[in-house]
């Protein structure tokens, strides 16, 4: 099932062209994405701006997004953050429930579910029934991860595979085949692995053009980097 089915960039809407993301080629040209598949892959080089638009309709479908911790900087760049003004989503039958998800906050995340249920222990039934700061942290994310999405709405995810073992992530993979297969749950993810790429069905979104145009899984870099690489590896042996 789709719940949301479109997103707009209103470049009229950017309060700058000069700062980042609204200084962006693929932002300032890319004027609409269609989501036609349940699970829609973001992908392209570091900076491309996935995961601030990824981040951008999150906000837009008023998904609370766990913060890191602030630090100040010598330099502040006070539109990093602002790219949502300028984004417009279309719902299918109206708004649902969802979470967004990014590995380098996940931790705060946790932290503060086990001082939840240091006071409410039936917290941790929605977890596994295990503190997630007990286990290691790709147990602790898989163990989120499958109690999370059983849930009917949309999901977020920003690089999930950063923690995650090559055989996790075939266990992600297929956690997602198998609620988008559900009819319920809905997908957004940026990610580097050619493994969460593979899903089948799903469409891909090239970050590294302007517009933003989708791409064939075999035609990805991350695909044919690392197939180049493993035959290298398997000539040399």
């Amino acid at each position: 099932m789709l719940h949301l089915t479109r997103i707009n960039i209103d470049r009229e809407a950017f309060p700058t062209e000069e700062h980042y993301p609204f200084n962006l080629k693929v932002m300032q040209t890319t004027k609409s994405l269609e989501l036609n598949t349940a699970v829609t892959c973001f992908v392209g080089e570091n900076g491309t701006g996935k995961s601030t638009l990824l981040e951008a309709v999150a906000r837009r479908c008023n998904i609370h997004i766990w913060g890191e911790i602030e630090r100040e900087r010598a330099v502040k760049n006070p539109y990093e953050k602002a790219m949502y003004c300028a984004v417009n989503i279309e719902w299918r039958d109206g708004r649902v429930p969802g979470s967004f998800f990014a590995s380098q906050t996940f931790r705060n995340y946790t932290k503060l579910i086990d001082e939840w249920a240091a006071s409410d222990p039936l917290v941790l039934s929605h977890y596994g029934g295990k503190s997630l700061m007990t286990q290691s942290h790709g147990q602790s994310l898989m163990a989120y991860f499958r109690n999370r999405y059983k849930i009917k709405g949309i999901y977020f995810l920003d690089e999930p595979e950063t923690a995650l073992s090559p055989k996790t992530q075939v266990e992600l993979l297929e956690l997602v085949q198998e609620m988008s297969a559900a009819g319920h749950a809905q997908f957004l993810i940026v990610t580097h692995s050619p493994i969460l790429l593979a899903c089948p069905g799903a469409t891909i979104y090239n970050f590294d053009t302007a517009p933003i145009e989708t791409v064939a899984y075999e035609e990805t870099e991350h695909f044919n980097v690392y197939r180049d690489f493993l035959t290298s590896v398997q000539k040399s042996m």
